[in-house]
């Protein structure tokens, strides 16, 4: 599988479908918070800002992943190496240390299933190494009460290096009940010789957060600035803390082998507070209006490589297995005080409602082998994935019976790619694989009926995944275009969404086609780079959902053809980098382009297609072994008013998220070096 290592020559000589963003522009932007303000240059990847940190951000690649409605799914997250993406498929991006990073790679296509079921695409950060020590402060500020300060410490002695990443983050939010408030930090150890090399990584995040929810049609369409009532009534909020302990080992046995290892293992807790009415859970299976979940989990990893040469060519491979595992202690409580009908006090933890001991398990043993030659690289791997839920209800009455079950899902992905150089400067590729998605333990937590206990019913989708593509480069020029079909079975996709619950069926087919385009180059002192995709995403076959809990027979129709709710048809970003001579800046331009995103299945509103530009700047003064940024940006510069992001199939058809009008932004950071 594709790791660190030469980034940059892997991405030339791969057949897979890979983009490397940089560190140096990934802290280009002042604030250096969220990864949607770095990674919209990669083509096929969609990262939406909702201006919701309760939430996060939501993250898709070619559609896999759109109908999340929090977190990330569909989409695997790692962080040197360690998976920020729980067992059961749901990850954070939170928890990234943006401010340390060498780069991140994001690789697309069916390689990606060669991480994991539920690998729609990956998404990888690797901090920096710290050769050479130096310490780092920087502060940021601007538009909505933003403010960020942090600050790295990195270097080596003797074997040993280290990296420390802190970072805090408050906002007053855009919208009313938006504030938020977010501390990192990450620390790195890491130990090299001849033989091999061994690093342990610690991250520990904690979070608060109000959620404005979203808005109506109607509510936006009067004032897109406001917060519904509804948030503000139940006070709506979230809050979380999170560790994490990280060891990867590698260690060479000579004659081509080596053995590498990883292990790793974490706690999370979350409290959320949910704008349920209390007349939505008098029902008997009514989970209440309080989230409280507490989450154990950790893996590992252990992997054989070989290396040697054949036939004027690298023969590589790598086998191993990989076993992963949660356990998730969630209950329920009822948010007012009180009777349903006449409530004291509302926006608190009541009752009790719901008490469940849950447990995610993957097992997946996988194997890969590559000939590479001057001309040709051919790859293939496999990888076997078996996915176990278990629930077991400790809330039990006469109305609310055990809801305890057990669900199994298991897929084999095998993957073939090509690379075959054309010219010195052009390469063609291609390959092709199966993909395998299981529901995450959110979405098999009801069953259609409305009650409690695993949906059992709801199967894993298994997808048909091929791409094709042309890499050239020719001086300071290089581009790739890359087309894609994928098509699926099994699609998963919203039954119900009512009170707070969510409800999940298998739809049948359907269709992701597209192609992306993506290019950069240098003219006297302006770099350019360009990322454009056009996707298609259809179901395939009609189906029929529902309009309410419990669902005795789907009665909306959701006819064959319509697009999938959440994915842009076409996005583009273009950003022009100028640097005047003498002096010791650069001067941006960024255009970025979203189509038009429908809200729900049945394709009845949609958030309109929009077009923004930013301004940005960077002056670097170096004295001595003292280097000093300073950082300005301004978003949004027409100030245009639109939807940044939508909420998928919202029960209460609050889809709409707005993103900020004119906003700025200024940073400033000071860096030391020592020999």
């Amino acid at each position: 599988m594709i790791t660190s290592g030469t980034a940059e020559r892997t991405r030339w000589d791969t057949p897979a479908t890979l983009d490397v963003v940089e560190g140096d522009e990934i802290r280009a932007h002042p604030l250096q918070v969220n990864l949607s303000e770095s990674l919209g240059r990669v083509p096929g990847l969609m990262v939406l800002n909702r201006q919701n940190y309760a939430q996060d951000l939501q993250i898709s690649v070619r559609g896999y992943g759109a109908r999340s409605t929090f977190g990330v799914r569909g989409v695997r997250l790692f962080v040197d190496g360690i998976p920020a993406t729980a067992p059961d498929g749901q990850g954070q991006a939170a928890n990234f240390p943006l401010g340390s990073a060498e780069r991140i790679e994001v690789i697309r296509g069916p390689f990606a299933a060669l991480y994991g079921s539920s690998s729609g695409g990956v998404i990888s950060l690797y901090t920096r190494e710290g050769a050479e020590p130096a310490v780092r402060a920087g502060v940021a500020g601007g538009a909505d009460g933003v403010r960020r300060a942090s600050g790295q410490a990195e270097g080596r002695v003797g074997a040993l290096g280290y990296l420390v990443d802190v970072a805090h983050f408050t906002t007053d939010g855009l919208r009313a009940q938006s504030a938020a408030r977010r501390d990192n930090a990450y620390f790195k150890l890491s130990h090299s010789d001849e033989d091999g090399r061994l690093v342990a990584v610690f991250s520990r995040q904690t979070g608060n957060a109000q959620d404005p929810l979203g808005l109506s049609r109607a509510e936006f369409n009067a004032n897109p600035f406001q917060t519904t009532a509804a948030a503000t009534t139940f006070n709506t909020r979230k809050s979380s803390e999170q560790n994490q302990l990280g060891l990867a080992w590698e260690h060479s046995l000579g004659g081509g082998h080596r053995l590498e290892w990883m292990a790793y293992g974490g706690e999370r807790q979350v409290r959320q507070f949910q704008a349920i009415p209390p007349a939505a859970q008098t029902a008997p299976t009514s989970a209440g209006g309080v989230i409280d979940l507490q989450r154990n989990y950790g893996g590992t990893n252990a992997r054989w490589r070989f290396e040697r040469s054949l036939a004027e060519g690298r023969l590589s491979a790598s086998a191993g297995v990989a076993y992963d595992r949660q356990n998730e202690w969630r209950r329920g409580f009822e948010n007012f005080l009180g009777t349903a009908s006449a409530p004291t006090a509302l926006g608190v933890q009541g009752a009790l409602r719901r008490d469940e001991d849950n447990t995610a398990s993957t097992l997946d043993p996988y194997a890969q082998l590559a000939w590479e030659s001057a001309r040709w690289t051919l790859s293939a791997g496999v990888r076997h994935s078996t996915v176990r839920f278990d629930s077991r209800d400790h809330y039990i009455t006469p109305r609310n019976p055990d809801d305890s079950g057990a669900s199994r899902y298991s897929g084999t992905m095998p993957v073939l790619g090509l690379r075959y150089r054309l010219s010195d400067a052009l390469q063609l590729y291609a390959n092709t694989g199966r993909g395998f998605e299981t529901p995450t333990l959110n979405e098999v937590a009801y069953k259609a009926s409305g009650a409690s206990g695993l949906n059992s019913q709801l199967a894993a989708s298994k997808s048909r995944n091929s791409e094709v593509g042309l890499r050239g480069r020719h001086g300071s020029l290089g581009w790739t275009a890359t087309a894609f079909d994928i098509r699926t079975d099994d699609e998963i996709a919203v039954l119900t969404n009512t009170g707070g619950r969510s409800t999940y069926q298998n739809v049948g087919r359907s269709l992701r086609r597209g192609v992306e385009l993506s290019g950069e180059t240098q003219w006297a002192r302006v770099h350019a780079s360009v990322a454009w995709t056009l996707m298609k995403a259809i179901y395939r076959d009609g189906f029929f959902s529902c309009t309410a809990s419990p669902c005795s027979k789907p009665n909306v129709p959701v006819p064959g053809g319509n697009r999938i709710p959440g994915v842009a048809r076409e996005q583009l970003f273009v950003q022009l980098d100028w640097e005047p001579h003498p002096l010791p800046a650069v001067f941006t331009l960024e255009l970025r382009h979203m189509g038009s995103i429908f809200v729900n299945d049945t394709n009845t509103d949609a958030a309109p297609a929009y077009t923004i530009a930013s301004l940005g700047a960077q002056f670097k003064r170096q004295q001595g072994p003292w280097e000093l940024r300073a950082l300005a940006r301004l978003d949004n510069l027409t100030n245009r008013v639109y939807a940044g992001s939508v909420i998928v199939n919202e029960g209460n058809q609050r889809y709409f998220e707005t993103a900020p009008g004119r906003s700025a932004f200024v940073g400033v950071e000071l860096q030391r070096r020592f020999d």
